[in-house]
């Protein structure tokens, strides 16, 4: 029975050549169909019409599809017209999608492509994904600033135990990850000035580089990237993950408002918690500085003190202070906007979270910049 379950037969009727096909041409026996298949094209035909006869089919499923029609190109391939007829309509659907697939047709030849053009368009294509993002950055801002007004007219419905969480979770847990890194950063800074400073017999002005450099920048520009990383991330990853799982929309229907549940919590504890940091992140920077200059450098800590006093001034210590706040409310903000933007796909959350950390660190790095020209117009 087994041999006689799939058969393949050759006839001539009237210059016409006719294969006819019979049987299960089912996966159970698709070896069987190859076969006859492969026979059929390495013989070949002269006939210059050909038509592949399928009404004695008993059974057809995928694979039996594709012979058939992977026989039917090898013939057109060879110079034939060649067409599957008498086929049960039951299967004409199977058919009809096997001919869609594989078909080895290369696609037509696009215009060609002109670099000059194609660099514009990414330019083109860059500055309008720029307009979009400041577009969304102010509308967020904006929303932001009318939610806290809200607050103030109802301060009863602030949440201040999410603002409490948000505070331990984003900002207190960042501490030792903090400490360690800008220990060691004061640590290479102090090394570093000691090394070349020793040169001109300067080493003394180490402590006040240190001082000036950890108290203005260094502290808190390191603890903004730390946070934007670890923070930042975390907020966008949380807020996509809500809105794939279609959470946000759910608040709007019970009629609360995701920016004072969600949003607002989350950019308050930043901006609280960040100076807090920063400070905290200075003090460990200021104390690696200290503990290599006492170890390469031979400076007692009552003297890398003393000298600390006389280099530094409040102002030093306030210019990175004011910073922090600004810095936390820029995190926060791209941040919630980027889990916003998050799609129903793994994929999109992904990219936006990738998003997320580039934006607001390179953000960080340009309000800096924005600050230091500030500072240095006011000679502060």
């Amino acid at each position: 029975m087994a041999a006689q379950a799939v058969s393949l037969s050759k006839k001539d009727e009237a210059g016409k050549l006719v294969l006819a096909a019979a049987g299960r041409w089912i996966s159970s026996f698709a070896g069987q169909a190859e076969r006859l298949v492969v026979e059929v094209e390495r013989k070949g035909s002269k006939a210059k019409k050909v038509a592949i006869d399928a009404s004695h089919i008993e059974q057809l499923d995928t694979s039996g599809a594709w012979l058939l029609e992977r026989m039917r190109r090898d013939l057109e391939g060879k110079g034939a017209s060649a067409e599957i007829v008498g086929l049960d309509p039951r299967y004409k659907i199977l058919l009809e999608e096997v001919k869609q697939t594989n078909t080895g047709e290369e696609a037509a030849a696009g215009p060609e492509h002109n670099a000059i053009a194609d660099t514009l368009s990414h330019f083109g294509e860059l500055a309008v994904g720029f307009v979009k993002d400041t577009a969304d950055f102010v509308q967020f801002l904006g929303a932001s600033v009318v939610s806290v007004g809200r607050v103030f007219v109802r301060p009863w419905s602030f949440r201040f135990t999410s603002v409490i969480n948000q505070m331990d979770r984003a900002g207190f847990r960042s501490i030792p990850i903090i400490v360690l890194i800008l220990f060691l950063i004061g640590g290479i800074l102090a090394q570093q000035g000691i090394f070349h400073f020793r040169k001109f017999g300067a080493e003394t002005f180490v402590v006040d580089m240190v001082g000036i450099l950890v108290l203005r920048e260094v502290g808190v520009l390191i603890t903004s990237i730390m946070i934007a990383g670890r923070s930042g991330s975390a907020y966008t990853a949380e807020l996509g993950s809500m809105k794939m799982r279609e959470e946000i929309d759910a608040l709007r229907v019970m009629g609360r408002d995701p920016m004072e549940i969600l949003i607002l919590p989350r950019m308050i504890a930043l901006i609280i918690a960040l100076p807090l940091l920063t400070f905290i992140g200075s003090m460990a920077a200021l104390l690696g500085g200290m503990v290599t200059a006492w170890i390469y450098g031979g400076f007692a800590p009552e003297i890398f003190m003393e000298r600390l006093r006389d280099s530094i001034s409040w102002s030093t210590f306030w210019v990175g202070m004011i910073k922090a706040p600004f810095m936390g409310a820029v995190i926060g903000l791209v941040a919630c906007v980027e889990g916003l933007r998050v799609k129903g796909s793994a994929e999109s959350l992904g990219e936006h979270t990738t998003a997320s950390v580039v934006k607001s660190i390179f953000l960080v790095i340009v309000l800096d910049g924005f600050f230091a020209i500030f500072f240095a117009s006011i000679n502060w």
